[in-house]
């Protein structure tokens, strides 16, 4: 428990500087790094012809999903054709072309959904530049589309794509990536360009060792919210996730830039206010004075702080519950649930470690999440259902945001007042825009879960009987439509359906949100202010954080609940009733 409370309490240390510096970045202001990066960047736009030309939102969406689209197309071939590429030593044959459409949309997608083991099913050029290049553009992406979508929101125009990949890709994602992989190699994860190696036991017997650059895809993976395991393993392995130390690196890795989203767009909601201020004629300029995060951003913060507290400590109550049929069998079992758990972690450290994962939308484990207990498991599921619980890479702040003006819509009509959100109405256009984000996510979850229940196909890969079957396969959906990647592994997903209906769910549960976000953003931006009033509801309060934690909870609960009720729900009451 102290280990819980004293990562929690470094994220909360770390995610208020981290925030601000982010801020600094998305609006172009002086940082203490710009004698080092001002040079690159600016050699980086004048090779690659980027101007300082402000974009639409129109055309920072197609620019961003026509970007990735090329990237895509440039994987697959190099997954394709591995093998015959350089750096593989191993002799790793080509990827087979289902599994290579899964696996590009995967990762250009920032979900990292693994149907393959890396050590075995990827050379180290395809883990380099493939893998490793698109978990740096990926994540890029996805925080560039944040940057914008809060510029706009705060009245900014949204600014250029390609220079917000620049900035965020210098200036964050491998200066930090670096310091991480430094951390990770010193608690001894494997650096390496070397092949594998066989070494004798001491039973005689004979075990291969698979090596890499392991230590340059964690770091990446857990700040970029990624998630895909240079191995099979992912982070239970020791060669991924060596010591607590490590363990902890991974999960402050993994939230502190989501947490520092939310930061920045306090920041930015901030100067909106103050610049309000100012333009009064008759107001005094008000004195400096630093904040945290602001009101606006608080309250963002504080209802996803309650999701995720309430995730943790149901998760964790119930794996230290254990589990009854294993207690019938005169199984020690006050250490908790141990089932597919490493003893190096435990089990306060593993319910931490899968509630931080899903929540933060990053996919990377340290334990087995097939084998959690039923209510355990159901944690992970539903914050992927939800997408909102910080979530990664930018995206989990945009989609909260969808469930704060969905709350502002839902109380103006209840008190009879036109909707306001940040001084601007809000009408049925974004209404339209916000249904489509909120309700595409169920629609790929459920809409995918049934069909693969439905024919032979989905049918083949169901390896459990009954109510855990279920859930395996709302969990491969959850994880897909909330571009997660984790998995319940007993799952046998590497087929042909699979591998197509779960590339599908990825690429438009990450692309269709995305789109509608900026468009969002775009109409916001383009309409008047209006005043002040004293019947306009105030979003910057505890009330409203209530009232928004309601708000996500009774959509999850009409949504989700039949099919939960049906998979981990039933399953806990098979076991205790």
């Amino acid at each position: 428990m102290l280990q819980i409370i004293l990562t929690l309490a470094i994220f909360l240390v770390l995610v208020i500087p981290m925030g601000k510096y982010m801020y600094h970045i998305a609006t172009e202001q002086k940082t203490f790094a710009d004698k080092v990066f001002n040079p690159v960047d600016h050699l980086i736009y004048k090779i690659c012809g980027i101007k300082n030309e402000d974009m639409g939102w129109k055309k920072y969406a197609l620019t961003l999903v026509t970007a990735n689209a090329v990237m895509v197309f440039v994987g697959y071939l190099i997954l394709r054709i591995q093998n015959l590429l350089f750096l593989n030593p191993n002799g790793i044959e080509g990827m087979e072309s289902s599994l290579s459409f899964n696996t590009i949309i995967s990762f250009m997608t920032n979900t990292n959904l693994q149907h393959y083991s890396g050590e075995s099913g990827l050379s180290y050029a395809a883990q380099m530049c493939v893998i490793i290049f698109m978990m740096f553009t990926s994540a890029a992406s996805g925080y560039a589309a944040c940057m914008a979508f809060c510029r706009g929101l705060s009245g900014r125009k949204l600014g250029n794509f390609y220079r917000d990949m620049v900035r965020i890709t210098t200036r964050i994602l491998i200066p930090v990536s670096f310091i991480v992989g430094l951390i990770l190699v010193s608690q001894g994860t494997p650096q390496t360009l070397m092949q594998n190696f066989t070494v004798e036991t001491v039973e005689g017997k004979y075990q291969d060792f698979a090596m890499g650059p392991v230590a340059a895809l964690e770091s990446i993976k857990h700040l970029g919210t990624n998630g895909g395991g240079f191995f099979g393993a992912n982070s239970t392995t020791p060669f991924e996730n060596p010591t607590v130390i490590s363990n902890m690196v991974e999960m402050l890795s993994m939230m502190i830039l989501p947490g520092a989203c939310i930061v920045t767009f306090g920041h930015m909601l901030n100067d909106r206010k103050k610049n309000k201020v100012k333009a009064t004629a008759a107001a005094v300029a008000p004195a400096k004075k630093k904040i945290l995060m602001g009101r606006q951003g608080a309250v963002v913060f504080g209802a996803m702080a309650i999701l995720f507290m309430v995730g943790l400590l149901l998760c964790y109550n119930s794996e230290m519950a254990g589990n009854p049929v294993i207690g019938e069998m005169g199984i020690d079992q006050s250490a908790g649930s141990m089932e597919g758990k490493e003893v190096r972690f435990g089990t306060a450290q593993s319910s931490l470690f899968t509630t931080v994962t899903t929540s933060f939308t990053t996919g990377t484990v340290n334990n087995m999440h097939d084998t959690l207990t039923p209510l355990g498991g159901l944690v992970p599921m539903l914050h992927m259902m939800l997408n909102c619980v910080f979530g990664g890479k930018g995206v989990g702040l945009m989609n909260m945001v969808m469930y704060v003006i969905l709350a502002v819509f839902i109380c103006g009509l209840m008190v009879g007042r036109t909707p306001e959100y940040l001084n601007k109405k809000i009408e049925g256009k974004e209404m339209k825009l916000v249904a489509i984000v909120i309700l595409i996510h169920p629609l790929l979850i459920l809409g995918f879960s049934a069909l693969a229940v439905a024919v032979s196909g989905g049918l083949d890969g169901i390896t459990n009987p009954s109510f855990h079957g279920l859930s395996q396969v709302l969990y491969e959906y959850a994880s897909s439509a909330a571009n997660n990647g984790s998995g319940f592994e007993g799952l046998a997903d590497n087929s042909v359906f699979w591998n197509v209906t779960t590339g599908i769910a990825m690429f438009f549960g990450r692309y269709i949100a995305i789109v509608a976000q900026l468009a969002i953003a775009g109409s916001l931006l383009a309409k008047k202010r209006v005043n002040e009033s004293i019947g306009t509801l105030r979003t910057d309060n505890v009330v409203f954080m209530i009232v928004l934690v309601f708000i996500v909870y009774i959509f999850a609960a009409l949504t989700f609940f039949p099919a939960l009720a049906l998979g981990p729900i039933a399953e806990h009451l098979s076991l205790w009733m």
